[in-house]
Parts: C-alpha cells; sequence; structure tokens
C-alpha cells in the first residue's frame, strides 16, 4: 500500500494543513520537484505525488541500482512472467455505487486545463480472445460519473474501435495509486498479446521474490495492492477533452475523445490518491523510463559494447538522450545515433559517449562534447523526420533530428585520455 512505501522515505515531505485539489497541489509539487509529497487534508482526502520522481528512488525500491534498473525494466519486457490470481483484495473492504467525481481529490494541476485530470490512472480492459491490456490514460472529469478518455491508437484504443463499431461498450477497470513495477509496466510499449500484467509480475519477481498479484474482478483481473478501483465503461460517444499540459509543460489540443462512465469504486481504509503532476520528474520517470531499454537494445543490435542510455530530464525524459559505448571501430558512434532514433521515434537528439563518461551527470556530458566533437566531423542531421506530437517545434509531425558523436577518434585515444590521480 501507498502509506507503507511512503514511510520508507527519508527526504519525504508531510503537508498537514488543508490544501485544496486545484491549483495548490501543483504549487507543492513545484516546490519539491525531486521529492515525495504526502498531502494528509486534500478536502477530507489523503493525496501523495512526486513518489517516484528519481530514478535513484525507483531502483531502491526495486532492490536495484541506478545503472542496473534499465536492464531489470529490459528483462521484465522481454520474459514476462505469469501473474497469481488471490482471493481477497483490500479495496474490496469499501465497495459504493454512492461516489462524486467531481468530489474525489482528483486534481485540476494548470489554470488552462480543461478540469480535473486522472493523470496516474491506469486502465485494464480484457478482449474477447482473453488478452488483458493495461496503460496510462489521463481523464479529464465531466460530471459526477462521467470523464473524457484521452487515447492514442494503440491497444486500448484498437479494443475501444471493435466494440464502438458495432455501438458496444468495453468494459474497463481504472485503478489508481499502484506500486511502481505496475506503473513502469503500464508504460511499455510491447506487441499486442503481450500483457502488461505479467511484464510487472517479472519485475515483482525480480525485486521481491514474489509475482505480482491479482483478483478477478467481474471477468477482469486488477491488482490487489491498487489504492482505489472503479468499474467502468468506455462508451462509443465522443466529447471534447483538454487542453491539458502535456510532459514538455506546454498544452496539448482540445480534440473529440470518447466518454467513459464511472459506475462503482472500491477503495483500501485511509486510502492515498495518486496525484501524478504532468509535465513533473515523476511524469518523467514513468513515461521515459520503459523507453530507455528499447534505446539500448536497438543500438546494441550495431554496437556490441553498450554501456547505458540516459533520456535525459532536460528533454523531458522523451526528447533527449545520452549513449555510452566502446567503440570498437571508427562510424560505430553514428552508427548508434541512427540505432537510438530507431529505438524511440520520438527521439529528436542523442549524444553518444565514451564509457569513461557519467551520463548521468550532465557536466561530463558537457565536457565530452566540449572535448571530443567537431561539428564538421561529428554531427548527424536528419531533416524532415516523423518525431513527437508532443514536440511543439514540429510542423506537421515532422521535425529535424540532430545527433553529436561526442567520442574518442580510436587513431588518437592517447591525446584524449583524462588526467587520474
Amino acid at each position: 500500500m501507498l502509506g507503507e512505501i511512503l514511510s520508507r522515505f527519508e527526504d519525504l515531505v508531510v503537508i498537514k494543513e488543508p490544501v485544496k485539489k486545484e491549483l495548490e497541489i501543483t504549487r507543492y509539487l513545484l516546490k519539491y520537484p525531486d521529492r515525495p509529497v504526502l498531502f494528509e487534508d486534500v478536502e477530507g482526502w489523503k493525496v501523495a505525488g512526486n513518489i517516484w520522481s528519481t530514478r535513484e528512488r525507483i531502483a531502491s525500491y526495486l532492490n536495484t541500482t541506478r545503472e542496473k534498473l534499465i536492464h531489470l525494466i529490459a528483462e521484465a519486457m522481454e520474459n514476462p512472467r505469469p501473474y497469481r490470481m488471490a482471493e481477497d483484495a483490500p479495496f474490496l473492504k469499501n465497495p459504493t455505487g454512492d461516489f462524486s467525481l467531481k468530489e474525489l481529490p482528483i486534481p485540476k494541476y494548470y489554470p488552462r486545463d480543461g478540469g480535473q485530470y486522472f493523470t496516474s490512472a491506469m486502465v485494464i480492459a480484457k478482449d474477447d480472445n482473453g488478452f488483458v491490456n493495461v496503460s496510462f490514460h489521463r481523464m479529464m472529469v465531466r460530471d459526477e460519473k462521467s470523464a473524457a478518455i484521452r487515447l492514442v491508437p494503440r491497444h486500448l484504443y484498437s479494443m475501444w474501435k471493435e466494440k464502438a463499431e458495432r455501438g458496444e461498450d468495453l468494459d474497463i477497470r481504472i485503478v489508481v495509486g499502484n506500486p511502481v513495477h505496475l506503473l513502469l509496466a503500464g508504460s511499455v510499449s510491447t506487441a499486442y498479446g503481450v500483457s502488461e500484467l505479467e511484464i510487472a509480475s517479472a519485475m515483482s519477481e525480480m525485486a521481491f521474490g514474489r509475482p505480482l498479484e491479482v483478483i478477478d474482478l467481474g471477468g477482469i483481473p486488477v491488482p490487489v495492492e491498487s489504492e482505489f478501483v472503479f468499474e467502468a465503461k468506455i462508451t462509443p460517444e465522443l466529447v471534447d477533452e483538454g487542453p491539458f499540459v502535456d510532459i514538455t509543460g506546454t498544452y496539448d489540443i482540445v480534440r473529440k475523445q470518447p466518454l467513459v462512465v464511472f459506475e462503482k469504486m472500491y477503495h483500501v481504509e485511509n486510502p492515498i490518491f495518486h496525484a501524478l503532476l504532468s509535465g513533473g520528474y515523476e511524469h518523467y520517470m514513468l513515461m521515459g523510463l520503459p523507453k530507455e531499454p528499447q534505446i539500448y537494445a536497438s543500438v546494441k543490435r550495431v554496437v556490441p559494447k553498450v554501456h547505458g542510455v540516459r533520456l535525459t530530464e532536460g528533454g523531458a525524459m522523451w526528447l533527449h538522450a545520452v549513449v555510452s559505448i566502446t567503440k570498437q571501430h571508427e562510424g560505430d558512434g553514428k552508427n548508434a545515433i541512427l540505432a537510438a532514433f530507431a529505438g524511440h521515434p520520438s527521439l529528436k537528439r542523442v549524444i553518444v559517449v565514451d564509457e569513461d563518461i557519467n551520463i548521468y551527470d550532465d557536466r561530463e556530458v558537457e565536457w565530452a562534447v566540449a572535448t571530443r566533437f567537431q561539428p564538421d566531423r561529428d554531427l548527424v542531421i536528419v531533416p524532415n523526420a516523423r518525431g513527437s506530437s508532443l514536440d511543439p517545434s514540429a510542423e506537421k509531425g515532422l521535425t529535424a533530428k540532430w545527433g553529436i558523436d561526442a567520442t574518442k577518434p580510436l587513431s588518437r585515444e592517447k591525446e584524449f585520455e583524462r588526467a587520474r590521480v
């Protein structure tokens, strides 16, 4: 449960005074961007944010290191493991159909947001063949029992569209307040037919020695550790969704999106609502970390020795990356650049460095660029490439991508050797 998880963090900030869900939560989360914050009274509810705002905190909870975190996520993605069915869950103690989304501690984060927004919520759905999908989706509250859900054309969208074309609703479960292995699994890009619950279960086994436990809730498996669970349906009806601030800290547009109708709510005793600040460090981590193994695997196919990949906070952990390699041939740096773009198509800039550079230290990365890079020789520009829809500088989805090969020339390695004591 989130209360137990938060109690482990020595840097936890506890806000005891009453806080309003409209804009006030955001001010505190911006004040402590990399520290977990627990609000004890948000209009009568407990709320927590910035829980997973550093990779060190995520790695520590999963019993690994910052450097090995990428390999744990990659192993789980490549080798999903079965979850275990349980007979009971703490959230079942408090079921109700008498609730109002307007009265829950669902924040309005920024002044121009279209309304209160679910941001940490994950949607669980099962198709007619028994495949279970888990994915993140923001939802804008419209009234006491409905919200607009943002669906991009991926797995849940396909499941909804198939039902909507027949005039049917898609039965879903919405979970809020989840452990980080479930959150990371919900952010991965995987093939249709591979359940994110099984990826989360693999992470759980590697980190804690036990599989993920779920309970059957009306035919759909739901993790027993969730703080809030909602039974809901995505209808064929389309309504306005937005504006809303996305990962780059800029407002997304208003568009027509499906309407979700909420039917029943469950929650644990003394629940904690997870407020995931859009455009904050926690958003960066949960959206960006699962992309790093994809970049790693792509670069590994062209350069045998890859030491690490980091999507940088300055690039919203989406648009900019640093990759560490050991060159075996001249040109390996440029091949790594092109492979990184292939591994994460939203990537806009990548810097490739040697293994002696600490990719988690921006000063070291800049030093490598300053001392090992020449623009006329080591700069790669890819014009008019398909980029990220989240980049406001892109035009009609097209962007210029650029790579910096900040690796030492093999023929002159001694000249670039760093002084050591």
